[in-house]
């Protein structure tokens, strides 16, 4: 039974995941639009919601057209009717991942943002990066796009947006 399951989500796990992002994307789309519109800025608080729903639909709408074209392929076909694809599921990356998000949330507000991003963002990448890109040079390159990512973020929101984000221990 358990090998049917792997058979069933190997075959059809991006059509339902694509499926279920899609209704999230809508409903954060449409709930982010009751919000009230703000009386002080041009930019209320339903801009970033929206910004990440629609960006939500893209690639979800992406996911489903790459899902169906794979079912419908001979290749897919033969793949999810039991051939060995060679891939193999990495439950670790994805716990790590997960406990590495909700670290970030529970010490976003009291160390702040600047501090707690980079150093999630520098674990995160490196917890997804492929094991033989985990030589000095890339990691180096990650912590230089980890820096760079992090400040573009804040400047972007604390003068772009006019949104302040959590300071921490750190006070600009």
């Amino acid at each position: 039974m358990n090998r049917s399951i792997d058979a069933f989500f190997k075959k059809f796990g991006d059509l339902i995941v694509s499926i279920c992002y899609l209704a999230l994307a809508i409903a954060l789309i449409v709930l982010a639009r009751a919000l009230p519109k703000s009386t002080v800025m041009e930019i209320g608080p339903d801009f970033m919601p929206t910004v990440v729903g629609v960006i939500c639909l893209v690639l979800s709408l992406l996911l489903l057209v790459q899902a169906i074209t794979k079912l419908r392929s001979k290749d897919g076909a033969l793949k999810a009717a039991g051939e060995e694809t060679g891939e193999a599921s990495d439950y670790k990356r994805v716990i790590e991942s997960l406990i590495l998000a909700l670290a970030f949330v529970n010490v976003l507000k009291p160390v702040g943002f600047i501090i707690s991003t980079l150093v999630y963002l520098a674990l995160q990448i490196i917890v997804l990066a492929p094991n033989d890109k985990r030589t000095k040079k890339d990691i180096l390159l990650y912590l230089i796009i980890d820096v760079v990512f992090t400040f573009v973020v804040y400047f972007l929101f604390r003068y772009g947006f006019k949104i302040v984000l959590p300071a921490g221990l750190i006070k600009f």
